[in-house]
């Protein structure tokens, strides 16, 4: 479960990092670059997203009948 966590931080940050880039690009007026990185930021967002999700649920299982109640 910890794993799953730790995978989704490191997406979460490989996307902030890409859409830095991206905005880096955009001032430039390099637009194509700039697009690339978005797409990329898009893709690792996604990726976290799916790792958190993953990890919430194997949090959920190993919860106990009494945590779940609360």
């Amino acid at each position: 479960m910890q794993d799953s966590h730790q995978r989704a931080a490191e997406f979460h940050e490989l996307a902030a990092h890409a859409h830095r880039a991206a905005a880096v690009h955009y001032g430039k007026e390099d637009h194509l670059t700039a697009h690339e990185h978005s797409r990329q930021a898009m893709e690792y967002a996604t990726k976290a997203f799916k790792h958190s999700q993953e990890a919430h649920q194997k949090s959920e299982r190993t919860r106990s009948p009494e945590e779940k109640k609360a």
